[in-house]
Parts: C-alpha cells; sequence; structure tokens
C-alpha cells in the first residue's frame, strides 16, 4: 500500500491549489477509476484531493444550455427529467455504462477522466507509453482486439473507455474549467487528446485544472436518436466499439445529423464527413450505408482487430436505422 495524503477542502480555490502546487497530487471524486489504478500501482499520488464538498452537483437549464455540474453523478444525470426530455442520447449513453453500483458512484468530470482499459495500461509489469513514456506499446505487436481503428500512433493505440463522452462530442458540448490561471471554456471535441508522441496526456486540461462543469445547447436532437453499444456482455463491459447517433426529420428527410464512435479512437471519434453526407437525404438503409462508408475512411485495424473493419459500418447503419424509427 502507498501512503498519501487525504484532504477534503471546501473551497474551489484551495483544491486548485492543492492540486496545482503538488504534481504527486490528484483530485478524487467518485473514485470509480483512480482507486483501481491505485490498487493496482498504475497511479501512485502522493496526495489526493477529494472534492466532494464544493458545489458542483447540480443539473439546471439555463436558456438555452443545459449545465451539468462536474460533480453531478451519472445515475443522476441519467435519470434528470431535463436531460431525458432535451438531450436523451446523452441519457442512453449512460445507462449503456458500467453498472447501477457504479453509475451511482462515478460523476460527470469523473466519467470524462477515465484512462484507458488497455490491459498493457494496466499491467505493470508490461511496456505501456502511457504509463510509462518511452517504455515502448505493448499492444502495437500484442493483443490488440479492443484497440484504435483511429487517430492511433506508434506511441499507443488505446482507445478511451467512456460512453458519456461519445454521446457528449456529438451533441456539441464545452467543457467549463478552474484553475491556477482562471476560468475557461473548451469545446468538448477538444478536451481529449489524441496520443501523437505525448500518448501520457490524455486531455488538454492544464496542471491543476479542474473541471467545473459541462454545457450542452438545445438542439433539435430531443426523438430520433440512439446509442448503439456492442460489446461483450449485456452489462458491466466496455465497448468494442459504439455508435451515438442523432437526427433532426422532416418526413423521411435528414434535415441535420450528429455521429460519433466510441471504443475505435484514443478519444471520442467525431464523424464529422458522415454527418455531411446524411444530410438533405432519406432516410434509407442505402443512405445510411454510404455515410458508413464515408465515417469509414482513413480507418486502419491491426492484427487482432481487423473485425472493426466490418463490425463499426453495420454499428453505424443500425444506430441509423434504430434512430429513424425512434
Amino acid at each position: 500500500m502507498n501512503q498519501f495524503q487525504y484532504v477534503r477542502p471546501t473551497k474551489a480555490q484551495a483544491a486548485i491549489e492543492a492540486v496545482a502546487k503538488d504534481a504527486n497530487a490528484s483530485f478524487i471524486a467518485g473514485g470509480t477509476n483512480l482507486v483501481d489504478l491505485m490498487k493496482r500501482g498504475v497511479m501512485t499520488p502522493q496526495k489526493l484531493v477529494d472534492i466532494n464538498r464544493l458545489p458542483f452537483n447540480k443539473i439546471e437549464h439555463q436558456g438555452s444550455i443545459l449545465r451539468l455540474g462536474a460533480l453531478a453523478l451519472n445515475s443522476a444525470v441519467a435519470n434528470d427529467a431535463q436531460v431525458r426530455e432535451k438531450h436523451p442520447l446523452l441519457s442512453l449513453a449512460l445507462n449503456a455504462g458500467a453498472s447501477p453500483q457504479l453509475r451511482n458512484m462515478a460523476t460527470v468530470g469523473g466519467n470524462m477522466l477515465q484512462r484507458t482499459r488497455c490491459a498493457y495500461f494496466y499491467d505493470v509489469t508490461m511496456p505501456c507509453n502511457k504509463r510509462q513514456p518511452g517504455s515502448g506499446c505493448g499492444a502495437l505487436e500484442g493483443i490488440n482486439r479492443m484497440h484504435a481503428i483511429f487517430g492511433f500512433s506508434d506511441k499507443c493505440i488505446a482507445v478511451h473507455p467512456s460512453d458519456m463522452s461519445v454521446a457528449l462530442v456529438a451533441l456539441d458540448a464545452t467543457v467549463l474549467l478552474s484553475g491556477p490561471k482562471g476560468d475557461r471554456k473548451l469545446a468538448f471535441a477538444d478536451f481529449h487528446r489524441l496520443p501523437g508522441t505525448t500518448p501520457e496526456r490524455d486531455t488538454n486540461l492544464e496542471p491543476g485544472e479542474l473541471i467545473t462543469a459541462v454545457e450542452i445547447p438545445d438542439s433539435l436532437f430531443t426523438r430520433h436518436v440512439h446509442y448503439q453499444k456492442v460489446r461483450e456482455r449485456a452489462s458491466y463491459a466496455f465497448a468494442l466499439l459504439s455508435v451515438a447517433a442523432a437526427l433532426d426529420m422532416d418526413g423521411n428527410t435528414i434535415k441535420a445529423a450528429r455521429l460519433a464512435m466510441g471504443g475505435v479512437a484514443h478519444k471520442p471519434w467525431r464523424l464529422a464527413a458522415a454527418e455531411q453526407a446524411l444530410v438533405g437525404q432519406p432516410a434509407t438503409e442505402a443512405t445510411f450505408q454510404r455515410a458508413a462508408a464515408v465515417a469509414m475512411q482513413g480507418a486502419k485495424a491491426f492484427k487482432h482487430n481487423e473485425y472493426k473493419l466490418r463490425l463499426a459500418p453495420n454499428a453505424i447503419v443500425q444506430a441509423l436505422k434504430t434512430a429513424t424509427a425512434a
């Protein structure tokens, strides 16, 4: 057991200062991921800054914006009447994640900050550039069945595990941050990073920055939505891949579309070109197949995840068909 300090500030600024001043300090809220990583020796913070006393757990609609506090529980967000009415795609994605027990502990901010579930990252006896920069990527030539087909590098082919984040990138969410340099906003699409040469950096957070809320603008994607999660068992399993689909329909014609995938890249993967391929088109299987083909441009598989090149377009088509029927 690695010894660590534990502090529980009641002011956001005190929490930020505690982490900003100590490179070995980490924020903790629900702890559903961090505690596991500490038990395995993957992460060994010397100070835990518990932020549960901070006032960031509200879910509120202001003007044309739905604001989710960073400490709002996944279960509370998924079951909130305003979320289900205005952003049902987010509710579907959250309820597809983890288990009821974990959703009752996990927070919005913590969900965003999940580390990859790559087995090489979790096994401290194996090489992993994300865990130990410069040690190599065991997955490149190893068992890479769960790994990326988009946006990877020769340093890391891990995927981001969050279901919630796939819906949020599709819904054009914005992240509210507070840090030593003040407050700022960041488009959700820019929050997570691709691995490049620095796979140890999952996000564009600055040292000491704290997520305070996520904002989602109102939209017309309130009916024809679906979250398609393909996994090896019906619950408590991470996605082999997932698809968040949302359509604004005029009769049988698609006026606007939002598409994103999970389980295929180091970050939630927005399918902007495929969205454009759907606009103005009839909601038919042929249209969906053309959009899926566009979505798959640039995809590349490894030895054990070639199945994703077939599974992904099929999942996109199925997600769109189900959303259309909603």
